[in-house]
């Protein structure tokens, strides 16, 4: 049977160090009794960092929020693709309600790639909530760092990862309606597609292709006002990103696209 005692002295160093050093002093009987037993907040060789988090929060050790809104910094760390991470967080964020953030630092080096951003927020990112998100596009938390009570890192796993977009098949028309973002798209499984757009828009298509790791492949872009285009999808082409060159304004009704044949 594997040797867990290392993970358990890692185990009590991460409750330690989500905690204020007075309420650890104060709890620790209590922690030891709620964290018992600690084998099962070790999950494949590694810290359940957002169960503990999560077990923290629940018996009253853990207070996420602020007495008055701060200026929260959230580091986000990955060893995978900075340009597929960027995306899935920035969905995530988005989804979750997070919507004015500003980018603080972007960097890469031998130990992978960090985003930082800052926002102005009443409590610190719940992992558990940003855990559920993740798992729509593969990913999922494997670490929770409390650096300051207004600084926190989330290490992502992301090899698995995928953007949590609607798959285009054959045959199947879908309508697009009004949005403030760009519409993506899983387009792996078709070889053309038409898109009609209603009369009431005064579309610029601006169109980008991209690969399964979101390198981009090829931009298809119009400067004059489209009803209609007919796109040949590229061989290697996992998403489209269907956009207006100079603003989603342009588009105030729907966007009607027509799959034809599959691959």
């Amino acid at each position: 049977m594997e040797n867990i005692s290392p993970l358990i002295e890692e185990l009590d160093l991460k409750i330690k160090s989500l905690l204020d050093e007075s309420t650890y002093k104060k709890n620790q009987a209590y922690i030891n009794i709620i964290f018992s037993p600690k084998s099962d907040f070790i999950v494949n060789g590694r810290i359940d960092s957002v169960k503990v988090v999560q077990t923290l929060k629940d018996n009253g050790l853990l207070n996420l929020y602020f007495k008055k809104p701060k200026e929260l910094r959230i580091n986000f760390h990955t060893s995978d693709n900075p340009l597929f991470f960027v995306k899935i967080m920035g969905d995530a964020l988005r989804n979750i309600g997070y919507y004015r953030y500003v980018t603080k630092e972007s960097k890469l080096n031998e130990s992978g790639f960090t985003w930082s951003i800052t926002l102005k927020a009443e409590y610190v990112t719940d992992p558990q909530v940003l855990q559920r998100e993740l798992y729509n596009s593969g990913s999922k938390i494997v670490d929770v760092i409390r650096h300051t009570q207004t600084e926190w890192t989330f290490s992502v796993d992301m090899r698995d990862a995928f953007l949590a977009v609607d798959m285009l098949i054959d045959g199947e028309q879908v309508e697009l309606n009004r949005s403030l973002y760009s519409y993506w798209l899983d387009v792996s499984g078709i070889q053309k597609l038409k898109i009609e757009s209603s009369y009431r828009n005064s579309w610029y298509p601006y169109i980008t292709y991209f690969d399964a790791s979101l390198h981009l492949l090829k931009v298809v872009k119009r400067d004059t006002k489209r009803r209609a285009m007919y796109l040949n999808i590229p061989q290697n082409a996992k998403y489209i990103k269907i956009s207006d060159i100079y603003t989603l304004k342009n588009i105030k009704d729907s966007l009607y696209l027509t799959p034809i044949g599959e691959r």
